[in-house]
């Protein structure tokens, strides 16, 4: 049967982003006898003392008469009572936001959130005005390129480069050229950032909040790899409260993606929608992953582990492949990476390179080095623009010696690229 597609079908029937490399990646490192150096994984290190947490949880409550009530029963659409009460509890004695039950949403992980929300603030209105949504920095998480019932309805604005030293930049949002009035629907950005692991100053948070707000606009944070968990941050960062903000939280990189816990904590106003597009699509999230999670906050162990197994863990091992860099790159060949600020990804920038990011990825693979090529990043960025194709994200979840042989057959391979001589196998 060749069934015929709505063209809502056809569009969320098509693999956006990276996830037709991660497709490619995924039927690469199964070839049988192949082994690889894999730089491309998305997925966190299973960490020991944060799995033995997770178990204790579950095994606490499957010896309790609540375990029942979690796994036997539907739940309400808003979340599981006692995750909500220990997020309440714990931003308010951290952060002093003062909020109650009614500003937190759980979801089945914080990719659906962001679908139920930028659909319900964006695309055509009740007049049939078309509300886009508006990433104030691209490259950003490629996620956000699949989640628009259209696609036409994402817009980007790109960012300002700033070179901080012979091997170093970073990026920032060009906030002279962002266009926000009563048009856009939504602003949503990560922070900080899958892939780039920018974060987007206090300041500069900010001033797109005051801008957003001044034209009615929910400004919609990415906190899946921020404080408080996992604590993925490598820079002093801030957490904004405001009228026209929500931030969305996840635990998959504090050791839990398999549950698909997000946590949305934002003004009642701008939740609710959320929660009846929630209710409508999926009833709610999985109970058995909040029910462990309202442990692990509330007994203050899940920040604990964040802040001192979690990210001590990727933070040396960005140290050791920036050391890898400045030994096997040399100083004559333009590359810079991006400045170390958060997530469990580095991102590097070949401003001169010959080949493009997807030529650099096959070639890589030929010498048994995964990584993700940079231009399924910059959704909304017009595809002319050259600095896309000059990128990869390379992932921090390999191991130590992995990460430095991976280094080495990377400048092997970009030295070959520049000096135009074909690639040896």
């Amino acid at each position: 049967m060749d069934p015929r597609l709505s063209h809502l079908g056809q569009r969320m029937s098509r693999l956006s982003g990276v996830r037709a490399i991660n497709k490619d990646i995924a039927e690469t490192l199964q070839k049988e006898g192949s082994h690889w150096i894999d730089l491309g994984a998305g997925n966190p290190v299973i960490l020991s003392e944060v799995e033995a947490m997770w178990r204790r949880y579950t095994q606490e409550l499957m010896a309790e008469p609540e375990f029942g009530q979690v796994l036997c029963r539907y739940g309400v659409s808003q979340g599981y009572g006692p995750l909500i009460e220990a997020v309440v509890d714990y931003f308010n004695r951290e952060y002093g936001w003062g909020i109650t039950r009614r500003n937190v949403l759980i979801t089945p992980g914080s990719q659906s959130f962001y679908f139920f929300a930028v659909n319900v603030f964006c695309g055509p209105d009740a007049d049939g005005q078309r509300r886009p949504l508006l990433l104030p920095l691209s490259p950003d998480y490629t996620g956000y390129g699949g989640i628009l019932i259209e696609e036409s309805d994402l817009k980007a604005t790109p960012p300002t480069i700033e070179k901080q030293g012979s091997h170093t930049f970073k990026y920032r949002p060009d906030l002279e050229r962002l266009q926000v009035d009563e048009q856009v629907g939504a602003i949503l950005f990560s922070r900080p950032c899958n892939p780039t692991g920018n974060v987007i100053t206090d300041e500069e948070v900010a001033q797109i909040v005051q801008r957003a707000a001044a034209a009615d606009v929910p400004v919609i944070i990415d906190s899946a790899y921020a404080i408080p968990f996992p604590h993925l941050t490598y820079v002093p960062m801030g957490l904004t409260w405001a009228d026209n903000v929500i931030h969305c939280f996840s635990l998959s990189k504090a050791g839990l993606p398999g549950e698909r816990v997000g946590i949305a904590i934002g003004p009642e106003h701008l939740l609710q929608p959320v929660e009846c597009f929630q209710a409508n699509a999926s009833i709610h999230s999985s109970q058995l992953g909040q029910a462990i999670a309202a442990r692990a906050i509330r007994s203050r162990e899940l920040a604990k582990l964040s802040e001192q197994v979690i990210r001590p863990h990727y933070w040396q091992k960005m140290e050791r492949l920036q050391v890898a860099f400045g030994r096997e790159f040399p100083d004559d060949l333009p590359w810079f990476l991006h400045r170390a600020e958060g997530a469990l990804f580095a991102w590097l920038w070949l401003p001169e390179l010959p080949i493009s990011d997807r030529e650099l990825y096959q070639r890589l693979k030929q010498k048994g080095v995964v990584v993700v090529p940079g231009s399924p990043f910059f959704p909304g960025i017009d595809p002319s623009w050259p600095h896309q194709y000059q990128c990869v994200r390379i992932s921090l979840t390999a191991t130590l010696e992995q990460i430095e042989q991976g280094v080495t057959i990377l400048s092997q391979v970009v030295e070959q690229a520049h000096a135009r001589t074909p690639l040896r196998v």
